[in-house]
């Protein structure tokens, strides 16, 4: 039986979670991406190489860049767009050269993820991501002051919102504030609210049909290169899968995928399977989704969520939530074997222990992600020998 290539995130030398630390988890690849090199810029073979002889001198493999990111230009078909377009292609012959098969990457404009709170305090006292949807509200409205937002939101909603505004102290205003800004992978620093306007501004008349024609465009351009060159990309789901502050989002159903898979048709343009972003709209069938694009599925991200009709999901246990893991897992143990292959996977995200005392990055406690791999282990052992039996 084809098992899953067991790896785990590390952000770079600047992590506080060591890449020793990893390695004694038991894992024996690594996803990592050069957050140093500026967006828009060329991945010079050098700096690939430099990185991969820091995994490997840890005795690991860097075996998925997440991500290689889309400079906004590309996102909005606009300035220098045609130019990044270029650069990314450089990057993916440099990725190339260095042996790296797979390569994440997102089409989200302006924030890579968000939620409104980071330390959402469990039951048992474990922390977790969660998002809020009347916190994002009061945010949207009466932090950001987002041009023309009231258009957005219904009366009901701008009342809850200001309720919940009234139960907040300044400290917590502040906290808010800059959870929901803090939306860049590798980055410790959130954004500011001119920084988030201007950017709003440049996607002005910019729809989801607009923004999935740029998508189509992009891809037309990088996936059969990629194909040729012999990396899978994965596209990652949009987090969370609806629109926020205004903006168009075109990765969140099962019909989003489908466009997408289907507008460049070639195997290189696949999926990151991300069962948290997408178990947390109540709407998609994450079994269907395997079932359907498997075998353009070229990454997994595995955890749960609980949902609330209130419009709040919370990052769960990763075997516990709303999320149907044990169906799921079955589903990728029969799509590896299907394919002959062992698709790489980590756990995503993890609650915070007290023992740990604190993160880097909202959501990459070492000891609640090997909490989640050992789970997420054992059940897909379990799983295996059920179908062996």
């Amino acid at each position: 039986m084809k098992r899953m290539q067991q790896s785990m995130r590390w952000y770079g030398p600047h992590d506080k979670i060591s890449l020793k630390d990893i390695r004694q988890s038991g894992v024996t690849h690594i996803v990592n991406a050069l957050h140093q090199i500026p967006v828009g810029d060329i991945w010079t073979v050098e700096e690939i190489q430099n990185r991969q002889n820091l995994i490997r001198e840890a005795d690991m493999e860097w075996s998925v860049i997440e991500s290689l990111p889309v400079h906004e230009d590309i996102k909005r078909q606009k300035g220098d767009y045609k130019l990044y377009i270029e650069n990314y292609k450089e990057s993916l012959k440099n990725i190339s050269k260095c042996g790296i098969k797979v390569v994440v990457y997102n089409f989200m404009p302006v924030l890579d993820w968000v939620r409104t709170h980071h330390a959402h305090l469990n039951p048992d006292g474990t922390k977790a991501l969660l998002y809020h949807r009347t916190a994002f509200i009061y945010f949207d409205l009466f932090q950001l002051k987002r041009p023309n937002v009231e258009a957005d939101y219904s009366q009901e909603d701008k009342d809850k919102a200001i309720a919940y505004g009234n139960s907040l102290s300044d400290e917590e205003k502040k906290t808010l504030f800059n959870s929901v800004l803090l939306g860049l992978p590798g980055s410790t620093t959130a954004f500011t609210r001119e920084e988030v306007l201007a950017l709003l501004e440049g996607y002005k008349g910019i729809d989801e049909a607009q923004l999935r024609e740029n998508l189509v465009h992009f891809l037309s351009e990088v996936a059969p290169l990629s194909q040729d060159l012999g990396i899978s990309l994965a596209i990652h789901p949009d987090d969370p899968p609806f629109s926020v502050m205004g903006l168009p989002r075109i990765v969140c159903t099962h019909a989003d995928i489908k466009k997408i898979l289907e507008a460049v048709n070639v195997a290189a343009n696949g999926l990151c399977y991300c069962t948290g972003s997408l178990g947390a709209n109540p709407n998609n069938d994450l079994v269907k989704i395997i079932e359907d694009f498997g075998e353009r599925i070229h990454f997994l991200h595995l955890r749960n969520v609980s949902r609330s009709p209130e419009g709040i999901f919370q990052e769960s246990e990763h075997l516990n939530g709303d999320n149907p893991m044990e169906a799921i897992m079955e589903k990728l143990v029969l799509l590896m074997n299907g394919r002959g292959v062992s698709l790489p996977m980590r756990p995503d995200h993890g609650f915070l222990h007290d023992f740990e005392g604190s993160e880097m990055y909202p959501g990459y406690s070492l000891i609640g992600r090997l909490k989640g791999l050992a789970e997420l282990r054992g059940l897909e052992m379990g799983v295996s020998y059920k179908l062996n039996k």
